[in-house]
């Protein structure tokens, strides 16, 4: 089964979302990671049920499946970056409450999953207490979920208190629910995992939910351009053969070259799928 390429917003943001999602089309790719943004689809403006169903009908019409992201990086506070996030002392309810908005979009988007991490704990949280505010609000998040068939995909993020995929075993083992999968970032595995990055693929591919693609070099949590870091990409999509779920670059600090970098992209993994069946 041919790998389904995708591209996520949060590295569009110097273009309309009318004119992005066409562009991917025509491309080539056949999805896109939908971060819900106040300039693509503000998921805290008026309007949004009508704003989704024009968005639905638009990705049906282009032919593209879709992941609801959770991201931006200043939705909920606009001076702190992420902040609020699940394991914060004051706001944390804010983020549930985005989150169960995510699902609903999702849902009417009819969208394969909503991709979400867990945050940064700061200092002054406790460990303890940070993991007890992870878990109830993943069980908040879930129990909208669950009521509306939607998956959700966490993802590990270097940095934060779930930040590789024995911190996402450890939290799904203790949530034990069947639409909590893995958002799998393969540049972050550079940063945090110690195995070859098919070696880890092959581990997690029956909790894969969602792919994020992008380049890294070891050790160091920068997305770069593909082939301008240490993933091999060859052998790492060979690992995914099979996936059913979407794979989508993640640039978010390539808006500005985003008409040149959406082309470049498809066609280099294009490439290297090329090199893994060894044309």
């Amino acid at each position: 089964m041919a790998l389904r390429y995708a591209y996520v917003t949060n590295g569009l943001g110097d273009h309309r979302l009318d004119d992005a999602l066409p562009m991917l089309a025509d491309c080539g790719y056949t999805g896109v990671g939908l971060t819900l943004d106040h300039h693509h689809l503000d998921p805290l403006g008026p309007g949004l049920p009508r704003k989704v169903a024009v968005i639905a009908d638009r990705l049906r019409d282009l032919g593209l499946a879709v992941v609801v992201e959770t991201g931006a990086r200043f939705v909920l506070d606009p001076r702190h970056k992420h902040e609020p996030t699940l394991l914060s002392e004051h706001g944390r309810d804010r983020r549930v409450e985005l989150l169960r908005i995510a699902v609903r979009v999702a849902a009417d988007l009819g969208a394969e999953a909503v991709s979400l991490w867990s945050g940064v704990r700061q200092p002054a949280v406790p460990p303890g207490v940070a993991r007890h505010r992870l878990v109830e609000g993943c069980r908040a998040v879930l129990s909208v979920a669950e009521t509306l068939d939607v998956k959700l995909a966490f993802e590990p993020e270097p940095g934060m208190l779930v930040s590789s995929v024995d911190d996402w075993y450890a939290l799904a083992g203790e949530l034990r629910h069947p639409l909590f999968g893995l958002t799998l970032d393969l540049g972050h595995c550079l940063v945090t995992e110690r195995l070859p990055l098919p070696e880890v693929i092959a581990r997690v591919r029956d909790d894969l939910t969602y792919v994020q693609i992008d380049d890294m070099r070891h050790g160091v949590h920068e997305h770069l351009d593909l082939g301008q870091g240490d993933v091999d990409f060859p052998p790492a999509l060979a690992a995914l053969d099979g996936f059913g779920g979407l794979v989508a670059v993640e640039l978010s600090r390539h808006s500005h070259t985003a008409h040149t970098t959406v082309p470049r992209s498809i066609e280099f993994l294009r490439r290297a799928e090329g090199m893994r069946h060894g044309a």
